[in-house]
């Protein structure tokens, strides 16, 4: 007799076993924007998952993509092992592929395609080596359901400026022009601020210090003259 298998029974895999990205640089890259873009979206209804499966149709295991890094408003902050767009009930808004010239057709053609149809507001390209896209960053936005060249690097959904510094994608808050520290520059910027609270702390010490020597110098004065004339 055959057993018929529901959609709750029908498990979704977390992994294929595949590396996470083809090199340092591109792998650096997911981490950095995934950890800027944490910390941005920090205390909002929304999450950012990095290389974990996105599963958009319900009971088909092989219909998924792992996005470099997703962005999803209106869900339930935190991580999650993949990713149901069914079970959710939201697309994700930005995702970002940190290309190469390995994954450029995937990431051109099945992808970009994918993501329009799935109505993912924003997709974003980045060659960190600039193997094949010569101003490294470039990014699409969905109008009138096809994807529109992004022609000043700004991402409504976040409301930030993108600029390419080096092998990253750096990203400004388009209100304030303040940039978002990555990780090593969050460590610098507080070590600063450590060396900046220390030497503070050692000026007033050293106020403290000529403020008793007055003092003592002033109970001397009067314990041989008496008090000072008004």
């Amino acid at each position: 007799m055959l057993e018929t298998v529901s959609k709750t029974d029908i498990i979704y895999p977390s992994s294929d076993g595949e590396p996470v990205a083809e090199t340092y640089i591109h792998l650096y890259a997911i981490l950095t924007t995934l950890e800027v873009l944490k910390q941005y979206l920090s205390g909002q209804q929304a999450t950012v998952l990095a290389n974990q499966f996105m599963y958009y149709s319900q009971g088909l295991t092989r219909m998924r993509v792992a996005p470099d890094v997703m962005v999803i408003f209106d869900v339930e902050p935190g991580g999650r092992d993949n990713y149901k767009i069914w079970e959710e009930k939201e697309v994700p808004q930005v995702i970002f592929e940190m290309t190469s010239p390995g994954t450029k057709n995937q990431d051109q053609e099945f992808k970009k395609t994918l993501y329009e149809q799935l109505g993912v507001k924003e997709y974003w390209l980045f060659d960190p080596k600039g193997e094949w896209i010569t101003e490294k960053l470039k990014g699409y936005r969905l109008r009138n359901n096809i994807y529109e060249i992004i022609e000043d690097n700004c991402s409504e959904p976040l409301q930030l400026k993108l600029k390419v510094e080096g092998e990253l994608i750096s990203f400004y808050r388009k209100e304030t022009g303040e940039k978002l520290l990555i990780p090593e520059e969050l460590a610098a910027a507080l070590k600063q601020k450590e060396t900046e609270l220390q030497q503070k702390e050692t000026e007033l010490q050293q106020e403290k210090q000529k403020l008793s020597e007055m003092e003592s110098m002033l109970e001397k004065y009067r314990q041989q003259f008496g008090e000072l004339p008004e």
